[in-house]
This record gives structure tokens, C-alpha cells and sequence, in this order.
């Protein structure tokens, strides 16, 4: 079996420090996507909810489509949330992304990153 790891270089994660870990990593057609938070450049996108979450899932897609999959390949999310008031308004944003194709998904609160009120992971899979 061949593993194959997106995104080894790491990101940026708050204060401009090096992540060290894989994007995503990959076998024998399961992907396993690292958490993804509203982070653009190593700053947090956004103070509310909605558009956390939207930045959130738009970086967690876009590391699904740079290594071929899509919404409909994902099988499950894990979501942590800073707040529990926050999960009718990140439903609805989740909604819109994976409706149609909607994945098994656990949801916990915890505390977040500096000002981050969202992180999501993903598990997702395409016969190879």
C-alpha cells in the first residue's frame, strides 16, 4: 500500500509558525483530511460563525479537489465548535456544502485556536 500526503510542507498557523503535518494523506483510495480551520495566511478569517464556518469548509474542499475528490466522496466530518450556541447557525452553512451528498458526523465543543470558533476534518473515499 502506498501512502500518499498532500501538503507536507505544512501551513501557517497563528503568529506565522509552521504547521508539521500533511494537509491531507492518502491510500488506496480512503483520504484522510487534517482538521481545517477559517485560516487564510495564517490569520483567522471572519469573528462570526457563518463565515468562519464558510472559510472553514472552502479550505477543506480545497484540499479535497487538489487531490481529486469532492463533496460526494466525503464519508464523515468531525467538527469541534468553541461554542455550543454556535450549532443551528454552523448546520445551516454545513447544510449548504454537503446537502446533497450529506456525510456522518460527530460535533463536540472544545476550546479553539486563538479567535477560531470552528475546526473541521474529514474522511473521504473514491475506488481507486
Amino acid at each position: 500500500m502506498t501512502i500518499t500526503r498532500i501538503g507536507v510542507e505544512g501551513g501557517t498557523g497563528t503568529g506565522g509558525q509552521h504547521l508539521p503535518f500533511a494537509r491531507a494523506a492518502g491510500a488506496d483510495g480512503w483520504l484522510f483530511v487534517s482538521g481545517q480551520t477559517p485560516m487564510v495566511g495564517g490569520e483567522v478569517v471572519g469573528h462570526g460563525i457563518v463565515e468562519q464556518t464558510r472559510q472553514t469548509l472552502t479550505n477543506l474542499l480545497a484540499i479535497l479537489a487538489e487531490a481529486g475528490y469532492g463533496p460526494e466522496h466525503v464519508v464523515r466530518c468531525g467538527v469541534w465548535l468553541d461554542d455550543p450556541r454556535d450549532f443551528p447557525s454552523f448546520n445551516k452553512v454545513f447544510k449548504d456544502v454537503f446537502g446533497a451528498h450529506p456525510p456522518a458526523r460527530s460535533c463536540v465543543v472544545s476550546s479553539m485556536v486563538i479567535d477560531c470558533k470552528v475546526e473541521v476534518d474529514c474522511v473521504a473515499y473514491k475506488k481507486p
